[in-house]
């Protein structure tokens, strides 16, 4: 999967000389968190809700609703925005954004085009959206976990062949390699007993089996 799979196209994006007035009132109407500031369609900065609370009076202010809204109304996005932005390519890997993102603490990534113009934005929604689609959530059927006690080559192969021999469709497969190596695999059978008695019956350890419907 792909940054131009997921991310937002056609951002909403302002302008060093906005007010964050506009900024918050953007946000609020569009229901979103960040906005990108451009000049032109070229990327200066970014604005995201937290950066703005920093520039605004809180509660415990002693200023009337007058003051707080033409101080509002006079701060500038360019007066706020950070200005050293983490970007990516809308070709890049999902998974090269979802690493920039963690390794740069942020959450989002503006996509910009080799001449560095804002072409879309990737949020961590979106990864989150992704990873719910990779791992097939909401497909029909039912979620087995084998558990691979000697890992070796072909096993996929095997436990695919089996799983097809069966007239049982494969929508989803998963392959967890940490201190065990387990094996998700979502598929089309609604009896995941069925499933779990097929694969033991070959020697696996299944581990997980349960209905997704």
């Amino acid at each position: 999967m792909y940054v131009k799979d997921w991310m937002t196209k056609e951002p909403v994006c302002l302008t060093r000389e906005d007010s964050i007035n506009l900024a918050f009132k953007a946000m609020k109407d569009g229901h979103f968190h960040r906005v990108p500031i451009v000049e032109g369609t070229k990327l200066v900065g970014l604005i995201t809700e937290s950066t703005l609370s920093d520039y605004t009076p809180s509660k415990a202010t002693t200023l009337s609703v007058f003051e707080m809204n033409s101080i509002l109304q006079r701060t500038t996005c360019g007066d706020v925005m950070v200005k050293d932005v983490v970007t990516i390519d809308q070709n890049a890997l999902l998974e090269e954004a979802a690493d920039k993102m963690n390794v740069n603490n942020v959450a989002c990534l503006p996509v910009v085009d080799d001449k560095n113009n804002v072409i879309g934005i990737i949020t961590q929604k979106a990864i989150f959206g992704a990873f719910v689609e990779l791992m097939g959530y909401y497909s029909k059927g039912s979620r087995i976990v084998v558990e691979v006690r000697k890992d070796e080559v072909g096993i996929l192969k095997n436990i695919a062949g089996i799983i097809s021999e069966a007239g049982i469709n494969i929508t989803h497969m998963i392959v967890y390699r940490g201190a065990e190596v387990n094996i998700v695999i979502r598929n089309d059978e609604p009896d995941a007993q069925k499933v779990s008695e097929l694969l033991r019956a070959h020697g696996y350890v299944v581990t997980d089996a349960r209905s997704a419907t």
